[in-house]
């Protein structure tokens, strides 16, 4: 059996965990730089508010109208907060797995000792409460015989009628119930080409898919929506491999709170997006072999567009912080344009291979310094992001984004820790 604990509306929730008057209130949380909305809580978008990559310019009259609380994305709570919530659902199960930020897959085995004596649907409200009790996070629960069920489970759970937050897929009758009411769009993996395309064949809701063939399905669509057909039927085929398996290539890129026309802060800028492509790159033991780095004035500057990218093959793949960003140091200038009032810029990693099969170069060695790699890794985990950094990402960098409507880092600043006084 396997559950899925999803957090209801994410973001928007990590912000009423330290903050209870506003539980009650429509919340709004922005995407970088306070451009779009990427977070709405229930209350806000029952009241039509919470369309996903609005731009807040268009909506920041009706917001103030209705009182709505805008929040500017606190990455750092979030992370904190996903981490106690993570810690808390993996108790419940002998194996989990991180999905994303606000997801996580538990898997119970074939054993029959960790069926729950309660039963299932007992078992999901028990996981429900206790994360609310110790987390302050509203999470929906989804309970199916394979991730694929229990990811319909859950969304049952979110957004079909008669749940309250927790659903389990343990039969057919249960199962076809569901699936009779998702839309073939709602199915994990199926996107809205994939979709428009199954439509075409006929096929419209969760439930016909698997009632579908496989061999046609494979024959017509992919090896893919072939498992997933059998997934749908309780038939399992996606591991934990399957489930989140490491990138072919990762990026690091973002706006900037206020224009760049220096050529050092230009270097500070992607010293620091390399930095955190880096580390992603060793979180999932991987080297890579292609840097790419790029910048960009805006689309709507009135002296015109510029954009340009430069490729860097490193001789031996790497997945070290000095050697990336001393590769981004020396391409930088080929970007570098003066006059140019630059808006974006970014890093990419290509060409990634596991660390523990590569490569080598006949006539040079590695110059990764692994020891002092992990050793950062291991201090930024315990103290936080940046507590240990490179000198050229910059001490007080100017590229910062902008957060004008950011809530205290209460659980990861000193100066921001909740006080509570005792009459």
């Amino acid at each position: 059996m396997y559950a899925l604990c999803d957090v209801n509306s994410m973001y928007a929730s990590c912000e009423k965990v330290f903050d209870p008057g506003i539980r009650r209130r429509p919340v709004v949380v922005l995407t970088n730089n306070d451009g779009c909305i990427c977070s709405a809580c229930g209350i806000a978008k029952k009241m039509g508010i919470g369309k996903k990559f609005t731009p807040y310019f268009q909506m920041k009259d009706e917001l103030a109208r209705i009182g709505a609380v805008i929040r500017s994305s606190n990455y750092e709570l979030y992370a904190d907060l996903s981490q106690k919530l993570m810690d808390t659902c993996s108790r419940f199960a002998p194996h989990s797995h991180i999905y994303s930020i606000d997801e996580l897959f538990l898997y119970y085995g074939k054993n029959q000792a960790y069926v729950p004596q309660e039963g299932w649907l007992a078992h999901g409200v028990k996981i429900r409460k206790t994360v609310w009790k110790e987390v302050r996070l509203p999470v929906s629960v989804g309970l199916g015989e394979t991730c694929t069920l229990a990811k319909c489970a859950n969304y049952a759970a979110k957004k079909l009628p008669g749940f309250k937050g927790v659903a389990v897929i343990d039969n057919d009758k249960a199962r076809e119930a569901v699936l009779a009411q998702m839309a073939v769009t709602d199915v994990w993996g199926i996107g809205s080409r994939l979709g428009k395309r199954l439509n075409e064949a006929g096929i419209y809701s969760a439930l016909q898919l698997a009632k579908a063939q496989p061999g046609w399905i494979r024959k017509q669509f992919s090896i893919v929506v072939e498992n997933t057909v059998h997934e749908l039927n309780g038939v399992v085929k996606l591991n934990w491999d399957a489930v989140r398996s490491p990138k072919k290539e990762i990026y690091s890129t973002r706006s900037f709170g206020q224009h760049i026309t220096e050529l050092e802060q230009l270097k500070f800028a992607l010293a620091t997006h390399a930095g955190i492509a880096a580390v992603k790159l060793r979180k999932q033991h991987s080297l890579t072999k292609t840097l790419v780095i790029f910048a960009n004035s805006s689309p709507h500057d009135e002296a015109g567009y510029y954009r340009k990218s430069v490729y860097h093959h490193f001789t031996v793949p790497t997945n070290d912080s000095c050697q990336i960003m001393n590769a981004c140091s020396q391409a930088v200038e080929k970007i570098f344009q003066t006059g140019v009032r630059f808006y974006r810029c970014g890093v990419g990693l290509l060409e990634i291979s596991d660390e523990t099969c590569y490569q080598q170069d006949l006539f040079e060695a590695s110059k990764d310094n692994i020891k002092l790699m992990s050793c950062m890794d291991k201090i930024n985990a315990r103290f936080g992001r940046n507590t240990t950094i490179l000198a050229g990402q910059g001490i007080a960098p100017k590229f910062t984004m902008r957060r004008e409507f950011l809530s205290p880092q209460y659980t990861t600043c000193w100066g921001d820790i909740p006080k509570i006084q005792c009459n």
